[in-house]
Parts: C-alpha cells; structure tokens; sequence
C-alpha cells in the first residue's frame, strides 16, 4: 500500500513539475532566480508545491501579477521559496553522499545541516540576487545572511526530525538509489517550509527580507485594476507623477532607482535594483539567531528522545 501511495506521490510530482516548468516559459513575469526556486521547490514537493505555487505567485491573467501577489502572506511565501530551495537543495545533495561515508547520524545531520547553509546564503541568496545589490557579491552575502540564518534554521527544525525519525524507522529510506528516499526527503521539506512560513512572514513584514517582485515592463496592463500601460498610475491633470516608486507588497521601501532614460520602467534591466532594506541593530540580530538556534536544537533535543543521535 505505501508502496503504492509513493508511487501516485511521484506521478503527481512529475505531473505539478512539469506544469510549473511550463508556466514559468510561458507565462512568468517574475525573475529568473524566483522561477528557478518555485520549480525545484515543486520538484521535492510536489502538488504541495504547486498549490501554493497557483495560490502565491502564478500570474492569473495580463496586468494582474502585481495585485494578484500583494497580501503579505503572499509575499511571505514567494520569500521562504528561495531560502527552501537552497537549503533543500544542499540537504538533498549530502544527504545523497553520507551514507558512502558511514558516519553516524548526528555527523550526517551536521554535514546536512552545512551543505544546505552554503547551497542557501552563497548560491540562492548571495549569488543570485547579487543584482539587488549592485553586482557585489560580497555585499549580497553581508546583506542576506541574518535573513538566511534565521530562515533556514526555521526550516530545518522542521526538516530534520522528519529524515531522522523516518530513516529509523523505514528500512531503505537512507539510500538515494530508492524511492522512498525522495519520498522521505519530500516529507520533510514540506513540513520544513510550513514551520518556516511565520518567520518569513516576520520578515517581510519588517522589510528584512523581499517578497515577490514583478518585473518591471513583463506584465501587460490591467485597466479594470487601475493599471496603465506602463504600470504608473496617470496623475492629475497638470500634475507631474512623482518618480519615486515602491516595490508591490512593500509599501514603505524606496527603492534607489532615479528615474532616467537608463532604468525607466519598462527598459530597466531586470532585478538590477537597490531596495532600501531594513537592517536590525547587532544586539537584536543576535538574538534572533541565537533565539532560532534553540529551536533548533530544541527539536534535536525532542528527535533524540525517540532516535538517539550520536558522533560515534
């Protein structure tokens, strides 16, 4: 029967990944970086994955991205889709090699828990959003480590416990040559993503973090929800539209673009923006993480009451 029920599991997996693919070709207005994120999210999730892909970030129809994708638990959503990806991604990878090394558990958990760190802040933050912060890499990692750190030690209080109580207790599920692997790993980046969400929403919130930006000049205009052909709003007659302008679902973060003839709105180029994020003083920033490292090793501490990890 389970063997049965993982096998619709991978069908319908197949099935979302390819959709979403498609969508992305077709009908994305959003950056490459974001596209790249909903589908591997989709690819360990699944119908999960797509579900809110529809839900947080599909553009409904021409002009209706932006409004569509404003509520903040939207934002919330397309936010954690970058920190899971990486970090799923990194944690799928070496949890694909710790078993041709034959260390323990906790040695595999340790190993886990880096590779989705380094996969997370340098290649799914820093690396690919290096374009927010004026092509300096070294700045994107400065400015996107605080939010990745609390973020994916959020996800993985949700992940780890789910591979090392599953593992256990389901003879094969540690070989990534078996179904039940992938399966396993899936399990546990949804629920990674769900115990995620409420610190991402946190962090969108305060502008600690980005939501879903819409390209600027990708989506086509929405009359019927007051949108123009340019995306501004018309002004008054006889008044000139102020050139300063805030990203959807971020109501209070400038953005430090001058309106030229070299980032207009419809021939800037692509996510090459410096948004005004706020930045916590050190003290609090401290606490944070230090705050979400004790919830991590709080659900360490509760898996370890029914699998004991070990550094033998």
């Amino acid at each position: 029967m389970l063997a049965g029920a993982m096998w619709v599991w991978f069908t319908l997996t197949g099935a979302s990944l390819v959709f979403v693919i498609w969508d992305s070709l077709t009908n994305g207005v959003t950056s490459w970086v974001q596209r790249i994120a909903w589908i591997l999210v989709t690819f360990y999730t699944g119908p999960v994955g797509l579900f809110f892909y529809l839900l947080a970030c599909r553009r409904p129809f021409p002009g209706g991205h932006e409004a569509y994708t404003r509520p903040l638990w939207k934002q919330a959503v397309n936010s954690e889709m970058h920190c899971l990806a990486g970090d799923a991604t990194g944690v799928i990878v070496a949890a694909s090699i710790v078993p041709l090394l034959g260390l323990s558990n906790g040695w595999d958990v340790t190993i886990e828990y880096l590779a989705g760190f380094v996969s997370g802040l340098f290649v799914f933050q820093a690396l690919m959003m290096r374009g927010m912060y004026g092509g300096d890499y070294f700045k994107a990692v400065r400015k996107t480590i605080f939010a990745e750190t609390v973020s994916m030690n959020m996800v993985m209080t949700g992940m780890i416990p789910v591979m090392v109580i599953l593992e256990a207790f389901w003879p094969g599920s540690g070989n990534p040559a078996d179904p039940s692997f992938w399966f396993r790993m899936g399990l546990a980046s949804i629920v990674g993503g769900v115990v995620a969400f409420p610190i991402n929403r946190w962090l969108v919130a305060n502008h600690l973090k980005h939501g879903c930006m819409t390209l600027p000049g990708a989506d086509g205009p929405a009359p019927q929800l007051g949108h123009s052909a340019t995306g501004m709003d018309t002004a008054p007659a006889g008044m000139k539209a102020a050139p300063a302008m805030t990203m959807p679902g971020h109501a209070g973060m400038a953005m430090d673009m001058p309106m030229s003839k070299d980032n207009a709105m419809g021939t800037m180029p692509g996510m090459h923006m410096h948004m005004h994020m706020r930045e916590l003083p050190l003290p609090t920033s401290l606490a944070w993480v230090l705050g979400t490292y004790a919830l991590l090793f709080a659900a360490l501490f509760l898996t370890a009451q029914w699998v004991p990890i070990t550094f033998r």
